[in-house]
Order: C-alpha cells, then sequence, then structure tokens
C-alpha cells in the first residue's frame, strides 16, 4: 500500500525568534496573480505622489563669512570636510556632519580667486588678487602659510591634479607648477587675454580644460608645449567640470544660460545641451558616480542634472538665498552645498525625499522597490506628469515664459526664411552655440 505524505521543511515556515517577522510562503506564478501590473501601477502612483509630499531638501545653513562667497573646494577622502573663501580674504574650514566651522585664517589681501586641496587633504591652495598663490595646513591651521609664490600677473584660477604634486594656475596665461618650486615647470599660451577658469581631468591626469574670455574653450595637454584643441562658443563660459566617470567628456556654465557637454575628441558639437536655467550659469560641479551633476545660477536657483537628459529633475531655491556662486556635489553622493552673495553656505540633500540616518533592512528593501516600480512606470502619463511637476519661484516662471516666446518666435523666423530661400540652411541646434573650432 501507499502513503502520500506532505512534507515540509520547517525553517521554511517557522521563525528563529518571537522578535522575527512570521515567515509566509509566496506563490510568484503568474497566472495566480491577474492583476499584478494594476497594483504595481497604484504603487508606482502612490509613490511619485508620496516623494512630492516628503521633498524636503534644504538641511541647513552655515554662517560666518562677512563677505560674498567666492570659491568652495571638498576635501578629497573625507566626506564631512569643506574649506570655504570669501571676497574679504577670509578662508574658513567647516565639518558638515557638526554643521560648524572649525577654523578661520585671512589667507589674502583681497579677492580670493581660486581654492583647491592637495590629494593628500593635508593641505590646502589658494590665490587672489595679491597676485600670490599660498599653501595652508588644514590639519593644524595657522595664520602663517607652508608657501609663498609672488607671481608676475594676477592668478583667477587654481586647479590640482588627482595623483601628484603639479598643480596649474591661470590668467594671463596658463602655468603648470611643481611642488616646493617658486616658479612655473611650463607655460601654455594661444592668444587669449585672460583664462579665468581651468580643471584637471580627473581619469586622464594630464589632460588639463580651461575656459578664455574671448568665449573659447581650451584643451592642454601637460605632456606638450603648447594646447591640443580649441573651440569657441557664442558666449563666455563661466566654469567647467570634468566627467569623473567618462574621460573625454566634459561640461561647461554658459551665459546664455545653459549647459553644454562636450566630448573632447570631437569639440565641434557639444553632445548634449542642459536647459532650463533664466539667467548666466555661474557653477557646476559633478556627482561621483558621473550621472547626474549640479548647477547653480545667477537666477538664484540650484539645478539637478542628469548627464544624458536636456532637463533638470530637480530645482532648489529659498526666498533668503540670492545669486548662486558656487555650488559642490559630496563625495557620498547624497548631499549637496551651495554658496550664494549673502555670506551664506546652504547644505541640500541630493535627492529631495530621501530619508537621513539609519534605514533598516526591511525599509531598505522597501525603497529599492518602489524605485524600480517607478523606473518602470515612468513613461506613464500621469506619473510622468507628477515627477515633472517643480514649485518654481515666481520671477524665474515668468522669465522662463519670456525666454519661450522668444525661442519660438526665431524658430518661426527662421522657417519662414528657409521656406522662400532659394538656397535654404538648417542648423541643428546644438550646432548653434559654436562658432568655430581649432
Amino acid at each position: 500500500m501507499k502513503v502520500k505524505v506532505l512534507k515540509r521543511n520547517v525553517e521554511d515556515f517557522v521563525r528563529e525568534t518571537k522578535h522575527d517577522i512570521h515567515k509566509i510562503h509566496r506563490n510568484y506564478n503568474q497566472s495566480e496573480h491577474p492583476f499584478e501590473a494594476e497594483r504595481e501601477y497604484q504603487r508606482a502612483l502612490n509613490s511619485v505622489k508620496l516623494d512630492k509630499i516628503f521633498a524636503k531638501p534644504f538641511i541647513g545653513s552655515l554662517d560666518g563669512h562677512r563677505d560674498s562667497i567666492s570659491c568652495v573646494a571638498k576635501h578629497p577622502d573625507a566626506v564631512s570636510s569643506i574649506v570655504s573663501a570669501s571676497a574679504d580674504g577670509e578662508v574658513r574650514l567647516w565639518c558638515l556632519s557638526e554643521r560648524k566651522c572649525t577654523s578661520t585664517w585671512p589667507a589674502h589681501s583681497g579677492f580670493i580667486r581660486g581654492l583647491t586641496y592637495t590629494p593628500a587633504g593635508a593641505q590646502v591652495l589658494s590665490c587672489g588678487d595679491d597676485k600670490t598663490i599660498k599653501t595652508w595646513n588644514v590639519e593644524s591651521p595657522s595664520d602663517t602659510p607652508v608657501d609663498t609664490i609672488v607671481c608676475k600677473n594676477m592668478v583667477t584660477g587654481i586647479s590640482h591634479e588627482r595623483k601628484g604634486d603639479r598643480f596649474a594656475t591661470c590668467g594671463e596665461a596658463t602655468q603648470l607648477w611643481a611642488t616646493g618650486r617658486s616658479v612655473p615647470i611650463r607655460t601654455f599660451q594661444w592668444g587669449v587675454d585672460t583664462v579665468h577658469c581651468l580643471k584637471f581631468n580627473q581619469v586622464e591626469t594630464n589632460v588639463l580644460a580651461a575656459a578664455a574670455d574671448d568665449n573659447s574653450i581650451i584643451i592642454y595637454d601637460t605632456r606638450e608645449v603648447g594646447a591640443v584643441r580649441k573651440v569657441v562658443m557664442t558666449l563666455r563660459s563661466n566654469a567647467l567640470a570634468w566627467n569623473p566617470m567618462e574621460a573625454f567628456v566634459f561640461t561647461t556654465a554658459s551665459e546664455d544660460y545653459n549647459l553644454y557637454s562636450y566630448d573632447m575628441r570631437k569639440l565641434g558639437r557639444p553632445i548634449n545641451v542642459h536647459m532650463d536655467h533664466v539667467s548666466a550659469v555661474v557653477d557646476i560641479d559633478y556627482s561621483p558616480t558621473g550621472k547626474e551633476f549640479v548647477s547653480g545660477s545667477y537666477d538664484k536657483t540650484i539645478r539637478l542634472f542628469r548627464a544624458m537628459e536636456g532637463r533638470s529633475r530637480e530645482i532648489y531655491h529659498t526666498k533668503r538665498m540670492q545669486r548662486l556662486t558656487n555650488v559642490l556635489w559630496s563625495n557620498d553622493d547624497r548631499y549637496i552645498v551651495s554658496g550664494s552673495d549673502e555670506m551664506c553656505l546652504r547644505l541640500w540633500k541630493a535627492r529631495a525625499s530621501e530619508k537621513l540616518g539609519v534605514i533598516k533592512d526591511r525599509e531598505r528593501v522597501s525603497l529599492q522597490y518602489k524605485e524600480k516600480l517607478k523606473e518602470k512606470y515612468a513613461h506613464h502619463p500621469q506619473i510622468s506628469r507628477i515627477s515633472r511637476h517643480k514649485q518654481v519661484p515666481k520671477h524665474v516662471k515668468n522669465a522662463a515664459k519670456e525666454h519661450a516666446t522668444i525661442r519660438q518666435k526665431k524658430k518661426r523666423k527662421e522657417a519662414n526664411v528657409n521656406k522662400f530661400s532659394k538656397d535654404p540652411q538648417f542648423t541643428d541646434e546644438r550646432q548653434k552655440a559654436v562658432v568655430e573650432e581649432s
């Protein structure tokens, strides 16, 4: 005689301790769940709505400067350490976790133009209108610099390579320096009056990009004698930043209210144009993942962009925040620091609805599940409309409407000209910002 017996593993159904949750057997067969898509859609919709409800990006402000903040730099390793400088020549060292200033000292007699950490993070380099480059020890701060270099001309920017002892400065010429030397080891010039911004590539450490006052962007190779590539744009670029994950890609912040992403192998046409600001873009910084970047503008707003999208995913603003001067994205990809004209640093969350503090395992799994649902149903009309909706200041909304009207007018005029022309000329929108490449 045969007897059929149901045999089950006790460990699959009995919890180990009374503090654990009860184990539930789930059948993942799709035929047993006919309304799975409907439930997932409703969960994704509720998740998007809750994100907007709990979006509180502002964390706190760091007060103490007595003049407009001119530059900010982040520590290469320590997430909570940043250094800032103001127009009155003062440098302050901040601890973000405690939200307080740990040290302050007068660095220059005048406007501080540039600030950067050394790769080890033990020292900070600064340059100002007093034509000096000074090295400061931040581990044991002091009013006396470790080293001082007196330059012939005014220095408008400084950048240190990611690994090594070389750093570069810009002004009437781009100069390459080595730690411990009082004269530059190399000088680069390409017929421009002044270079106001430069940055080292974080992947290809021998490559250097600079923005000049003649609306040009210049690529240097520190192993060569002169510049390698140059592209001239319609308006000046205020700042630039290299993508930390893609060695060839950099993004510039332009005076024409847009940001342009370039591939340095083909500078004749930007690979993407990022629009949404309604005034000149002042500064830009990439996230450590290279997938997003943050920009600060003269229109008193901070915008977060995905690297491959032309429109911003988020906008940050407050009533008290005035024109932006600097923005930073923290090395842990969670926070943003902004500096503005009213002598105040502000700390923001990179994801507005993210919960701060310790998250339990079940909560983390639930958040990851909701993120996947939002990604799966992102193109549904209702979810897309809610996720795209942003509350913007009145002056930004009115300016955006005016700029949209101006763009439509230009497009209509170009279409009419080409319609009645014997030889119509069609120019790509991305191509219009580039004047020439050399």
